[in-house]
């Protein structure tokens, strides 16, 4: 008895949970809005000037609360039987007061952005609200829609008021039915917890056939935490296809480099727009498994080969917007790569840049489209007026949307150390060397430009899908710094197009993966297009990461396969500062 006493006692001393007053006040807006249930039950969404006095809101907040307390007694009025009501006075406002995290008043003609401060008391009667001011949200929480054994599983989170890597993950697997078909019962599932509290989740062979649902609770890192989410996924786990051609390189790149170092990648990773066509299944691709070309598939594929890499800096080309900003942005995040993203209007697909937040910070970004900056950009005026003699050439390079991707990074263990970025996907036809060479040239001069005129004497590095091999001119010209005007790629499409420009460029560049006998290889075609070209008066190669045996890039035929996402290899080095 004494103790169910001590207990009652207890429960009473004990002040009643508060309400949440939750409050949205950001400075790109005019208004903040405050949601709250009143006391009869309803919920509010008020909208309020920041600069209004706090009496006002409050005020309002008052006469709702009255007005709702009235229809309360309106309808408890009319589910009892009485015989003739008596007159009844209006329903009086209750006392709205706003208390600070120090419990003093706060008077009501402070103005509502500095009012509602986090942690204050809102008192609406006898009931209490506990202010949330910018609490951390959830505004998106999904799934990739195909899940493998074996292959990561990068939900995408979105918040407001918080950072992925600050919220809390709980992952659970579908509970598999009984032999003796005893389950949950009707539509309900049963779920169990794993062990997994990551951001990242690789599913075993054991979780083949069954779904997976993950909860996230959001966070901002001061320990603050909002309401939580959960997110089902639509369809289970299916079985992976065991090795991949990229697993025996990441045998090389289990852990990052060191501070001194950047592991650099560069990746045409074929666009969905173009690995989805009649011609590519048909004609470009006829060896590869239908399933394998699907955009969820390759995606599967394409995550775990480069967070497998543990790379810094992460060049990717033929990135559909979808996938970078649904797929590999999400994914790469949770891995510590920020994304930055360049499209090419008329394709929709474009360049990615990723780079180690904990490494680099970006210090600004001169992405260009090559025609656009080769008319409006004095920095190519030069070369623009070289070019309109051969009005068929300029046409043809005016007509082409390629773009370069310029981002300009800063060492975060070492502020004066700062780099070029550039990353680009040259002009793709056989015949179109010249158009190539004019591109490279644009693209060089822009270079120029951000490396030696805005950040003088940084060093540069320079990735892509050239779409040249070691003997185009186009190669040449990077690699020795000039181009005569009579070679040969000036015809490259017929005596029509000629087209005879001498062009040089100030960079001492290298080809820090040399000129490996292919980076691209499909059923017609086989051979070098991809590189990145390094400043080497400022940086030299540690490491060449090992391309893919003959045997294993030829298992399936050729690329892409079961076991690779990409009609292209990937090159990866490990660089360091000179």
């Amino acid at each position: 008895m004494w103790r169910w006493l001590c207990s009652a006692l207890g429960r009473l001393r004990t002040p009643p949970a508060m309400e949440r007053a939750v409050v949205r006040c950001v400075p790109s807006e005019p208004k903040l809005t405050l949601r709250l249930v009143l006391p009869d039950g309803s919920a509010r969404h008020m909208q309020r000037d920041k600069a209004e006095p706090l009496g006002r809101a409050l005020a309002r907040i008052a006469a709702n609360t009255a007005k709702g307390n009235a229809k309360a007694a309106k309808k408890s009025k009319k589910a009892r039987a009485a015989a003739a009501p008596a007159e009844e006075a209006p329903e009086e406002a209750p006392a709205v007061r706003l208390f600070s995290c120090d419990g003093e008043v706060v008077a009501a003609e402070v103005p509502n952005a500095v009012a509602w401060q986090d942690g204050a008391v809102l008192h609406i009667g006898d009931a209490r609200y506990r202010v949330e001011r910018n609490r951390p949200t959830l505004t998106e929480l999904r799934l990739p829609r195909s899940l493998l054994a074996g292959f990561p599983v990068c939900p995408k989170v979105s918040t407001e008021f918080a950072e992925p890597q600050h919220c809390l993950f709980r992952w659970y697997r579908e509970q598999r039915p009984a032999a003796d078909g005893e389950g949950a019962a009707g539509d309900g599932t049963d779920w169990v917890e794993t062990a997994v509290a990551e951001r990242v989740f690789i599913p075993s062979n054991a979780l083949v056939g069954l779904r997976l649902k993950l909860q996230c609770t959001p966070g901002d890192g001061a320990q603050r935490y909002g309401p939580a989410r959960e997110v089902e996924s639509s369809g289970p786990v299916e079985a992976g296809p065991g090795a991949c051609i990229f697993d025996s390189r990441h045998v090389y790149t289990r852990k990052v480099c060191g501070e001194g170092s950047v592991r650099t990648v560069t990746y045409n990773i074929l666009a969905d727009i173009y690995a989805q066509t009649e011609y590519s299944r048909t004609v470009l691709y006829p060896y590869c498994a239908p399933y394998a070309l699907e955009l969820d598939y390759r995606q599967n594929l394409l995550k775990k080969e480069l967070a497998g890499y543990s790379a810094d800096l992460i060049c990717l080309q033929e990135v559909d917007k979808s996938v970078f900003v649904d797929s590999l942005a999400p994914a790469l995040d949770a891995f510590g790569l920020e994304g930055l993203f360049k499209i090419k209007e008329k394709q929709h697909e474009g360049l990615a840049t990723f780079y180690r937040r904990d490494k680099f910070s970006l210090l600004s970004q001169h992405d260009i489209a090559f025609s656009e900056a080769l008319l409006s950009d004095p920095v190519h005026k030069e070369l623009c007026d070289k070019l309109a003699k051969y009005p068929l050439v300029q046409e043809k390079v005016l007509q082409r949307s390629s773009v370069l991707q310029v981002s300009v990074l800063q060492a975060t263990s070492d502020p004066s150390r700062k780099i070029c970025v550039a990353n680009t996907h040259l002009y793709w036809h056989p015949k179109g060397g010249h158009i190539r060479l004019v591109q490279i040239a644009v693209a060089l001069s822009h270079i120029k430009h951000v490396a030696c005129d805005l950040y003088p004497s940084i060093p540069v590095i320079f990735c892509g899908d050239f779409n040249s091999t070691p003997s185009s001119g186009t190669y040449s010209f990077i690699n020795s710094g000039s181009i005569a005007e009579d070679h040969e790629d000036w015809v490259s499409n017929g005596e029509e197009e000629k087209c005879n420009m001498p062009l040089s460029h100030p960079f001492k560049l290298l080809s820090a993966c040399g000129e490996p006998a292919y980076t691209n290889y499909v059923g017609g075609f086989h051979g070098c297009l991809d590189y990145i070209f390094i400043d080497r008066n400022s940086l030299e190669v540690e490491q060449v990461i090992p391309l893919p045996s003959h045997e294993e890039v030829t298992t399936h035929q050729a690329l892409p396969s079961v076991s690779h996402p990409s009609d292209h290899i990937a090159l990866i080095c490990d660089l360091k500062w000179k």
